[in-house]
């Protein structure tokens, strides 16, 4: 290994260093972590943690990054092919898991976001991932659709397996999480079994 090899390791495992306190910081309810605590969790000095990051939105943006990564990896993907029901309840355990080990992040990013461009985008991003993920797993569902009821559809699932209406059910509402993932079921089957029934009537009666 080069000396800028060994550099470029040592910086990496810095930032993740960094990162892995700034969220265990969030994960213990401090919503907004000083550079100081960071740092002294860390065990690194103020300075370096600004030699590697160059303010504070630049690491929540790159926390959020990370530990989003960190989800998808463990993330195995619903097979399109089982039947609607059980891809309904897949999707929904693993939105639901999602969801609840990000809640600390979230709640933290919430706090921020009004004020950072970076997590702006970063919400954006999420959102068209999920977004992509919905089209793709129940892409039966939707191929009969308009373009206009498609898209729709695809949104009211999207707004449904968001972390803004997780956060409603688990903090305003009471909800469990089994409780808001049943919720969350619930409404995908609404939407999508009701649009597949509606479809197999239609062509009962216009065969």
């Amino acid at each position: 290994m080069t000396s800028t090899d060994g550099r470029s390791a040592r910086t990496l495992r810095t930032r993740q260093i960094i990162r892995d306190a700034h969220i265990a910081l969030i994960n213990e309810g401090e919503l907004k972590p000083s550079a100081r605590q960071i740092a002294a969790r860390a065990g690194v000095s103020v300075r370096a943690l600004w030699d590697h990051f160059k303010d504070m939105e630049s690491l929540m943006a790159a926390t959020a990054e990370r530990q989003l990564a960190d989800q998808d990896a463990d993330v195995e993907p619903v097979p399109a092919a089982l039947p609607l029901p059980a891809r309904i309840a897949a999707y929904c355990r693993q939105r639901a898991a999602v969801l609840e080990a990000l809640a600390p992040l979230a709640r933290a990013a919430d706090v921020q976001r009004p004020f950072s461009a970076a997590l702006q985008q970063n919400l954006q991003e999420n959102l068209n991932r999920i977004r992509d993920h919905v089209e793709r797993l129940f892409d039966a569902e939707l191929a009969n659709l308009n373009p206009e009821p498609r898209t729709r559809m695809v949104l009211s699932i999207c707004t449904a397996a968001d972390w803004a209406t997780w956060k409603l059910l688990r903090d305003h509402m009471g909800q469990s999480p089994d409780q808001a993932r049943a919720v969350l079921e619930t409404t995908l089957t609404a939407l999508l079994a009701g649009h597949v029934n509606g479809l197999e009537h239609e062509r009962k009666q216009n065969p």
